[in-house]
């Protein structure tokens, strides 16, 4: 359903000026470098990694919420990138984001029965019955229709959280992104967020886009699963396989650190070197190499590329761990 090839995102970090008086010849940081996923039907990928790795930035991207400096991102079979607003609006219905505040995300100013109708007015489907739709919408959701005259400050985080699943969900869309859906809510609350997102699922075929830290998360909802780190693809595969034996020592690392909650079980502890490097000034080679404890003269000196470790198991690291 989703395909994106080599897609690449800068931000210029200084002005021209600036950077004329300074000698930097290329002025620009690149946000994701070279990205490729793949989205299938009714299915869940997962995109993983520390804050600052370029997740948000490239699932704005693919919605053409930023600008994408290269690659492709074909969504059924048609390219996004480069096309008009106009030519833009039907797929804008195919596709929708939720953003990571559940309520910051929703106008202060507007009641929900507003918030999860609007999407209709924009479109230019406002001749629709909008009451009812809103109360659709909520019903969709788990929420009651005493909620419509609520505005967003007077909403819990699971009820804001949900609104923002109603008003993605207004148009129909075949693919939601969904950027850190569990961020600030209760452990409780997270788990009837996840068990409605796989009700959706079930029942409207929706893909899903998830973007998120919480490994957690990602073990339970995800059919696969990508880690990213300084705006590349570490590696890639399915989810049950990825965690059970993990390729890249990156994800390993992440893997050891996530609580276990068995207090018979020890957290295996995988150190990393110093902090993650800045984008302006990424390493040679390996760019994990600085922080990696098992970099080896090979890692200093040339780049690796992601290669496939297993079957469907992708890696980019010259020493992957075994993963069979």
């Amino acid at each position: 359903m989703l395909e994106v090839e080599g897609l690449r995102v800068r931000f210029r970090r200084m002005g021209s000026l600036r950077a004329r008086l300074q000698g930097v010849g290329d002025p620009y940081v690149d946000a994701v470098l070279g990205v490729s996923l793949q989205v299938g039907e009714a299915t869940t990928f997962a995109l993983v990694g520390e804050s600052g790795s370029g997740k948000t930035t490239l699932g704005r991207a693919i919605i053409g919420l930023v600008e994408a400096h290269e690659g492709s991102v074909r969504f059924e079979g048609a390219e996004l990138l480069g096309l008009s607003d106009r030519a833009y609006r039907p797929h804008r219905r195919a596709i929708a984001m939720m953003f990571q505040d559940p309520v910051a995300s929703l106008s202060p100013r507007l009641t929900v029965r507003a918030l999860v109708s609007e999407p209709f007015r924009i479109h230019g489907l406002g001749a629709r019955d909008l009451g009812a739709e809103a109360l659709r919408l909520l019903e969709m959701v788990g929420l009651s229709a005493d909620l419509l005259e609520r505005y967003p400050h007077e909403l819990s985080g699971g009820q804001a959280r949900r609104v923002g699943t109603a008003r993605a969900l207004a148009l129909s869309p075949k693919l939601i992104i969904a950027d850190e859906p569990t961020a600030g809510l209760d452990v409780s609350v997270q788990g009837e967020i996840l068990n409605l997102f796989a009700r959706l699922q079930d029942r409207l075929g929706i893909g899903y886009l998830v973007i998120t830290h919480n490994l957690p998360v990602v073990r339970r909802v995800s059919d696969r699963v990508a880690i990213m780190y300084l705006g590349r693809l570490v590696e890639q595969g399915p989810t049950a396989a990825v965690f059970a034996r993990p390729a890249h020592p990156y994800t390993l690392a992440l893997l050891a650190a996530t609580p276990k909650p068995d207090p018979a079980l020890r957290r295996a502890e995988v150190e990393l070197k110093g902090e993650i490097p800045s984008l302006a000034n990424r390493p040679k080679a390996c760019e994990f190499h600085t922080r990696c404890p098992f970099a080896q003269v090979r890692c200093r000196a040339e780049a690796p590329t992601l290669r496939e470790v297993a079957k469907d198991h992708l890696a980019a690291c010259h020493f992957p761990f075994p993963t069979a």
